[in-house]
């Protein structure tokens, strides 16, 4: 919870001028809710900050996953061929489409030029190169393995940012359904229904009571159409935003999600996919368990599995087996459970968690695709039986009329 609470978007990107402890003067960002608790974090980290600025929003493109992905992958590959650090950087720099982030390799690379590590420039830039980066940059420069754990960690990246767009897929599609459906029955109800209200204001009867209720409904939205779509708006801004402001709702939500058909099972098997692939490729790497559990509760994506990743981390580090810990928190299925059990006692950890990522992600794969099947003729149903329904309680008194007159 304490780290959700770190996390809340209402902090900032502070940019920082300061002296390390051999004195030299070094610059980088930070996130943080406040310039004090920036400062007390760049302490943390042994350096005394002399200027401490909230970063202004810029027009520039924003730096995402894919533009550190895709850095990370052409680093890799320039490695293995033997190219020099500094060149390479100089060569990602100069082929980045994003100024932003080009500016970020330039002072990383002016860093590293000067004689700090590679992992320790890439952390005064924690927005975007998280404590999992840096730790695997920090474990490939300490093993002199650097070329193969960024190869292993940009594979990493590319997956994580695919199994977050086949989430993205499965939850638009519902959602488009819903914005569809209510975009054309406010059409309908604004539009349409009041042409048939005057027409059926000249017959001189009682009008059925599915008619009744449509014509009500056509008057509550031309009246309060502002006050709909601004409720509306105003309710999911809402919740967005006490989301993102409060841990305790973001743990009630995330195990909602977790739990609505279909969707819920599709985020549980992506977050397992997520949490097992973080925690074999530091492994692989050399980090230590109760270390690399707490990267890898931060990268969950998922609150509920990320408190529950710290109390696996404080169980595993009073002594207590990771399988043990995992069973005990009622979140993994027994085949997780099964095949960390035999890697523990195997000896073969990362390879057993990343069979178990392989195997959740095409689950996922699969997933998506039967629900993007299953949708497809659902949209048609729940279209066809609204639209069908208003046009059909609108014609009811035209039909009436019919067989008053036959």
């Amino acid at each position: 919870m304490a780290e959700a609470a770190l996390k809340k978007p209402s902090s900032a990107i502070w940019n920082w001028e300061g002296k390390d402890k051999t004195g030299k003067v070094i610059r980088g960002e930070i996130r943080a809710e406040s310039e004090t608790v920036a400062k007390a974090q760049l302490r943390r980290q042994g350096i005394n900050a002399t200027k401490v600025s909230k970063k202004r929003a810029g027009f520039g493109k924003r730096i995402t996953e894919r533009d550190v992905a895709l850095f990370t992958r052409q680093l890799a590959t320039m490695m293995k061929a033997g190219v020099p650090l500094l060149q390479a950087f100089d060569i990602s720099a100069k082929g980045h489409s994003n100024a932003a982030f080009t500016k970020i390799l330039l002072d990383v690379r002016s860093e590293v030029e000067t004689g700090s590590n590679l992992a320790d420039a890439f952390r005064k830039y924690p927005v975007y190169f998280d404590s999992l980066f840096c730790n695997l940059i920090a474990a490939g420069e300490t093993g002199g393995v650097l070329d193969s754990l960024l190869d292993k960690l940009a594979t990493y990246k590319e997956k994580i940012i695919a199994i977050k767009g086949k989430i993205k897929s499965a939850m638009i599609y519902p959602s488009a359904i819903i914005v569809t459906a209510f975009a054309i029955t406010a059409v309908i109800l604004i539009y349409v229904i009041p042409a048939f209200k005057e027409l059926f204001s000249s017959f001189g009867a009682d009008l059925p009571a599915p008619t009744q209720l449509v014509i009500w409904l056509s008057d509550l939205f031309v009246e309060y159409w502002w006050l709909i779509f601004g409720g509306i708006g105003g309710t999911i801004w809402a919740l967005v935003t006490a989301y993102k402001r409060s841990p305790s709702m973001q743990v009630s939500a995330d195990r909602l999600l977790l739990r609505v058909p279909i969707i819920g099972d599709i985020v549980r098997k992506a977050t397992i996919a997520r949490w097992s692939r973080t925690l074999s490729t530091l492994f692989t790497a050399g980090v230590p368990l109760v270390e690399a559990l707490d990267s890898v509760a931060g990268a969950a994506g998922n609150q509920v599995y990320a408190d529950a990743t710290k109390i696996i981390q404080a169980d595993v580090s009073a002594g207590s087996t990771l399988n043990f810990s995992m069973q005990r928190s009622n979140l993994f299925p027994n085949m997780v459970l099964q095949m960390t059990a035999i890697g523990e006692e195997s000896g073969a950890l990362d390879d057993m968690l990343d069979k178990v990522a392989d195997f959740y992600e095409e689950e996922v794969d699969n997933a998506v695709a039967a629900l993007s099947s299953l949708l497809e003729p659902m949209i048609m149903v729940i279209l066809g039986v609204l639209i069908g329904g208003l046009v059909v309680a609108m014609y009811m008194p035209i039909f009436k009329m019919g067989q008053v007159v036959g």
